[in-house]
């Protein structure tokens, strides 16, 4: 647990030094290897932009042109899994952990994200523990997803619900 704290200390001290300040596109590589360097794992054309908040970087996985738009946090406690062509937009918040409402000491509980290839969280989405959203599926603007959301399906609301078939155009 102790090196878990002293790895999260020196990640925010390098985040808030080499990361953050170096925004804009030019400066994607190097904000990819610095990650890299923490144990993620990023694929060709992963972009995450400064403004993006990464808790735990080791938990992070993300495929070949997928995005961490700016002010997105990533509160990774658990594996996040961005797969190819993922778009996770601005102030958008991924949330791997929660607390047992059941008990009275109120333990942390962890389980993944998995978001699939071609899918599209649009802004301000909040996207919870143990949800999968499949792929090509869009989640709308501030929209809190709690369960899985089907392949090209499309959500909205507070809780998420279905809204229509997304339609595939090649």
């Amino acid at each position: 647990m102790n090196k878990d704290i002293g790895k999260r200390l020196l990640w925010e001290s390098v985040r808030m030094i080499l990361f953050r300040p170096f925004c804009g596109r030019f400066f994607m590589p190097w904000r990819g290897l610095l990650l890299r360097v923490f144990g993620a794992k990023l694929a060709r054309g992963a972009h995450v932009y400064a403004s993006a908040r990464i808790r735990e970087p080791w938990n992070l996985e993300m495929g070949k042109d997928s995005c961490l738009a700016s002010e997105s946090i990533c509160y990774n406690v658990d594996k996040v899994i961005l797969e190819e062509r993922v778009t996770v937009s601005q102030r958008s918040f991924l949330c791997t952990a929660s607390h047992d409402i059941d008990s009275l000491h109120h333990p942390l509980i962890t389980a993944p994200i998995r978001i699939c290839s071609h899918a599209w969280v649009a802004a301000e989405a909040f996207i919870g523990m143990g949800v999968t959203v499949g792929e090509g599926a869009v989640v709308g603007a501030r929209a809190s997803v709690f369960r899985d959301v089907a392949p090209w399906h499309v959500v909205g609301g507070n809780p998420a619900i279905f809204i229509r078939n997304r339609v595939k155009v090649i």
